[in-house]
């Protein structure tokens, strides 16, 4: 019986040291390179060996098959290349995507892909930071029901 409850103790014990990243009010900061893109606003990079996707916090791009997803997945493919990007995590998940704000250096992406009026500023989860940077072409886009206030 005291076996168990060591074993039980100890576990317990690990799994609070392994939460603790969690607690904090600290997001997490990932740095790999992309793999591959999934559209516009879903890269997945490859970090300590592993794939991770990140869904850009704030963009909306065009999903397979709609008009501009060729033309947007091309441009952040060519904007980042095999050069490392730093991903800050919100500690939110989008099905099987960590959200985040991604940077090739100082740049975020996804305010390039907008200006280079290819995405749109996501207001129900960016509370329209990027709205000031959408062109009369991204306007062009549609924007989801999932990112209208």
């Amino acid at each position: 019986m005291k076996a168990i409850a060591l074993a039980v103790s100890w576990t317990a014990f690990f799994l609070f040291i392994l939460t603790l990243p969690v607690l904090t009010d600290e997001p997490a900061v990932i740095t790999g390179t992309v793999e591959r893109w999934r559209d516009g606003d879903t890269p997945v990079l490859v970090v300590d060996g592993e794939l991770v996707p990140v869904r850009l916090w704030g963009l909306h791009a065009p999903e397979a098959g709609e008009p501009g997803y060729d033309e947007a997945t091309t441009f952040m493919q060519q904007l980042v290349g095999a050069r490392p990007l730093s991903c800050k995590l919100t500690g939110r998940m989008t099905w099987d995507r960590h959200e985040g704000t991604c940077r090739l250096g100082e740049l975020d992406i996804a305010a390039e892909l907008i200006r280079a009026g290819l995405g749109r500023d996501c207001p129900r989860h960016s509370g329209g930071a990027y709205r000031h940077l959408e062109t009369a072409e991204s306007r062009k886009l549609t924007l989801p029901g999932y990112c209208k206030d």
